[in-house]
């Protein structure tokens, strides 16, 4: 299943370790609405993954589920009060916000709030990848967190198309109000690999995703024939996938064993200045400074990396598959407004 995401996005470098992008215009006006329509389109196949089948197709009372799944969420209710209710704390002058509407700035910062369906989407459209686990499915049905990675997918090895690859996703979804949205985002992505690529914690996190094993429709009660073959297909690449999980928290697989067949994509959505000078994304100005500012993210971000220290008997963090994916909007504001009220008006 696809989205469409390059309807609205132009891709502007495609690597081995770095892919960037860039928003749309169309006759001055930034696409940002069709990029909130397509995080809608995509709600459904987020919030529930494969654990009820592969929803191809759906009501829109499973819409609303969906939504109402995403709502149960402690993070998405305070951010949809802060953006629709209490709108206009970020909209008046720093001078005259009291200190409860300084605080809750500084939240809105650092929500990511639609960062990770955005991964989830960027997934499935550019790497062909299916969810593998949904943290929503599981906070909505027994209250505990399934896991720290912002996405779980499988899709095919990057390098050799034969095989399967494990994705472990990281996100951002940033605003700073001084304007460097983008190197707060690529070094707390960092940050991320540096908390996660630990032995104790990626034991601890494939111990919880094991025990959801069996967190899916078995093949004869599957009722879609249509997509029966697929769903079959998918069982079989999900309990391989487990069981060596599995194996790696019991002690009876090397971690290093399934790290060689993990990719990890981190991707950082960010408020851009670049928006604040430019509304043609074709003009030559625009794409040198683009560059610019893509390849110096690029180098914080690796000079990240670099710093984390190695240690024996840890993964060596400059030998992960790391894909740093870069996307500058011209408003985290406008795009979560936006996504928050298509989401609540379901």
């Amino acid at each position: 299943m696809t989205f469409e995401l390059n309807t609205v996005l132009d891709e502007k470098i495609n690597n081995a370790s770095l892919r960037a992008y860039c928003i749309r215009f169309d006759f001055g006006i930034c696409q940002i609405e069709s990029l909130a329509e397509i995080l809608m389109d995509a709600l459904v196949d987020y919030a529930y993954g494969f654990h009820q089948g592969i929803q191809e197709q759906y009501t829109r009372r499973k819409l609303k589920e969906a939504a109402v799944s995403l709502y149960k969420i402690k993070g998405y209710e305070n951010a949809k009060k802060m953006y629709l209710d209490d709108k206009s704390v970020i909209e008046i002058d720093d001078s005259e916000k009291s200190e409860e509407q300084k605080k809750y700035e500084e939240q809105i910062q650092k929500k990511g709030e639609f960062g990770e369906l955005l991964l989830h989407v960027y997934l499935r459209d550019y790497f062909d990848t299916f969810p593998l686990l949904s943290k929503i499915f599981f906070k909505d049905t027994d209250g505990f967190a399934v896991h720290g990675f912002d996405a779980i997918h499988i899709g095919k090895d990057l390098s050799e198309a034969s095989k399967y690859s494990l994705f472990l996703g990281e996100s951002k979804l940033y605003y700073r109000k001084a304007g460097n949205s983008g190197e707060a985002g690529v070094k707390d992505l960092a940050k991320d690999i540096k908390e996660h690529f630990y032995k104790d914690f990626l034991t601890r996190e494939f111990a919880l995703v094991a025990k959801k094993k069996s967190s899916y429709i078995p093949f004869d009660e599957y009722k879609d024939k249509n997509t029966a073959d697929v769903y079959s297909q998918y069982l079989t690449l999900k309990d391989s996938w487990i069981e060596k999980m599995q194996k790696v928290s019991e002690g009876k697989e090397s971690l290093e064993s399934i790290l060689s067949s993990v990719t990890i994509p981190v991707i950082c959505t960010y408020e851009s200045e670049l928006f604040k000078t430019f509304e043609d994304i074709n003009q030559p100005e625009f794409i040198d400074a683009y560059e610019k500012e893509i390849n110096e993210l690029q180098n914080i971000f690796v000079e990240q990396i670099k710093q984390i220290a190695i240690e024996k008997g840890e993964p060596i963090r400059t030998n992960l598959n790391i894909i740093l994916i870069l996307l500058p909007i011209p408003s985290k504001k406008e795009l979560v407004t936006l996504s928050h009220h298509k989401a609540w008006n379901q």
